[in-house]
């Protein structure tokens, strides 16, 4: 349901507004709050921090509209504004616009136009919201967003929603596409490109199908974390698919001759969640850090062409439900005593 709210001090406005929408009051489409002007506008949204979208006047007593559209963008500039005024207030819309509001609908009002710049700015909120899930997500692929959400992630609220970090049992994997640097160095760069995208599509495919998360891509590489119940058999069933999908991909092209590999380290265990970066540079990544993630990519290092290593933790855990060989005795780095290492059999 959309919480929009109503600021204006004309009393019969209110009555308008809900005889306007009653279908969607009624349906539970549309909730709206109502204020008299900016000041009371405030209170309400600290009080109500789930509004979406606030339709406003702009001359109101104690506090005009183009003041409470300031303080609105200094607390959540995710928080779309349209401002309702006259014609004879061109120059003050004006002034809103470059304040930052989404739209303006003059009055008298005409509520065919109103409806439809609600629901065309109920659209906007609803895809900034679903963009910035999957920026707090991480979700497959780093998401280009607007600067609306850029402010909002500098903001010190989204700050605070991103500083509870915690310790998680979940599985990672490292995927390597082997061989790759030599084809970056010797082919065209649109080529390099669009060859790395046709692997990772691929790859990216069975870590989903699998309920996996796709942490990061580090160069030609991806990191994969899969939480939740039977985290480390469902990384397993997906990285052997990795492993049949990339051998059996078709030739990219003519020209190109590469023939796909990949390389897998898995390990599970405890690891800690949490979002690591750089708050000064508004470049945090929500990610997974931890022994059991270092060993994950050390395993990974180490694995030939085809291969799916893991550690004899890990094998302990799922030797009853895949076919496993031991690989025997390695040293890993910054591993002080070697340590005993299976492969996962296609």
């Amino acid at each position: 349901m959309a919480k929009i709210m109503v600021v204006d001090d004309e009393t019969d406005l209110e009555m308008l507004i809900k005889q306007k929408f009653r279908q969607k009051i009624r349906e539970h489409e549309y909730e709206f709050l109502f204020a008299e002007n900016g000041r009371i506008a405030l209170e309400k949204l600290l009080e109500n921090k789930d509004v979406d979208l606030v339709l406003s006047d702009i001359n109101m007593p104690e506090m005009d509209g183009l003041t409470l559209l300031s303080k609105i963008n200094e607390q959540n500039s995710l928080l779309r504004t349209v401002i309702v005024s006259a014609y004879g207030d061109m120059p003050n819309i004006r002034a809103a616009m470059n304040l930052g509001a989404f739209d303006f609908v003059t009055k008298p009002i005409d509520f065919g136009d109103l409806e439809v710049t609600v629901e065309k700015t109920l659209r906007d909120v609803k895809q900034m919201k679903e963009t910035l899930e999957a920026v707090r997500e991480n979700n497959i692929l780093k998401m280009y967003v607007d600067q609306n959400v850029l402010n909002f992630m500098s903001s010190k609220e989204f700050e605070q929603s991103l500083s509870s970090n915690e310790t998680i049992e979940a599985t990672v994997a490292f995927i390597d596409i082997c061989g790759f640097t030599a084809i970056s160095e010797n082919e065209k760069p649109d080529n390099v490109v669009k060859l790395l995208n046709n692997y990772f599509e691929i790859i990216v495919e069975q870590i989903i199908k699998q309920k996996g998360l796709v942490d990061k891509f580090i160069g030609d590489a991806v990191m994969a974390v899969f939480r939740g119940e039977y985290h480390l058999d469902r990384a397993v069933d997906a990285c052997l698919s990795i492993v049949r999908e990339i051998e059996n991909c078709p030739p990219f092209s003519e020209e190109i001759s590469f023939t796909p590999h990949v390389s897998i380290g898995i390990n599970s265990g405890e690891m800690i969640s949490g979002n690591i970066g750089s708050s000064s540079l508004r470049r945090l990544d929500y990610t997974v850090i931890g022994d059991t993630v270092n060993t994950a990519q050390r395993l990974q290092s180490v694995a030939k062409e085809g291969q799916i290593l893991i550690s004899e933790g890990s094998y302990e855990k799922i030797k009853e439900s895949f076919s496993c060989r031991k690989v025997g005795e390695v040293v890993l780095k910054n591993k002080s005593h070697p340590v005993v290492i299976y492969e996962v059999l296609n």
